[in-house]
């Protein structure tokens, strides 16, 4: 292997990396927001108009399992997929919602473990649509990033007084800065190894 190959697996193991670090972060603190909300509070939505937590939830798995499964040889959108579906608050127990949000987030994990260097340099389609993997990726990213917001936000309003900040809390940010100042907060899964 020659060292501009090394060199460019490296740069694709680190894209990777950063992904799922970014994915995993995102995931984390929906989770927090959710354990804060009660049962019934997940299906609450602020007005008609609106998702409630349990809804948006559904649709980010529902989102997940349709792009990244088969992700680098199928469409990702799958014709199996009922989007419209994922937008009817169907979950009524807490632990389904979860087995259903996990199994989301699973196959996102699995398949971005799995990608190789070469595979960035590939194509996939969205409807048909040509994307690069990488573009792919960071179009997921950006979804679940913004339903990840939605969860949170949703979450703070239900809990009310009861809310514990998932994230640093108001004028604490230099007591933060400093406590983890060089300490890696963001460990990508080849550092979180060592």
């Amino acid at each position: 292997m020659t060292t501009a190959q090394v060199e460019l697996n490296d740069v694709a193991k680190s894209l990777i990396d950063g992904t799922l670090t970014a994915f995993k972060s995102n995931k984390g603190w929906a989770d927090k927001a959710v354990a804060q909300v009660s049962d019934d509070k997940l299906h609450v939505a602020r007005d008609p108009n609106t998702n409630c937590i349990a809804v948006i939830m559904k649709h980010v798995a529902g989102n997940l399992l349709s792009r990244w499964t088969d992700f680098l040889t199928t469409d990702g959108e799958k014709p199996w997929r009922n989007r419209d579906d994922e937008f009817v608050d169907t979950f009524t127990a807490r632990e389904e919602l979860i087995a259903y949000w996990e199994s989301g987030w699973q196959r996102l994990f699995d398949s971005l473990a799995g990608l190789k260097a070469d595979d960035l340099g590939r194509t996939v389609t969205i409807r048909g649509e040509p994307h690069s993997v990488p573009l792919a990726i960071q179009r997921s990213l950006a979804h679940c990033g913004y339903h990840v917001g939605q969860i949170i936000l949703i979450a703070r309003i239900l809990a009310g007084e009861h809310w514990t900040t998932i994230t640093i809390p108001r004028g604490a940010s230099a007591g933060y800065n400093q406590r983890v100042r060089g300490k890696g907060h963001y460990q990508t899964p080849t550092q979180e190894k060592k």
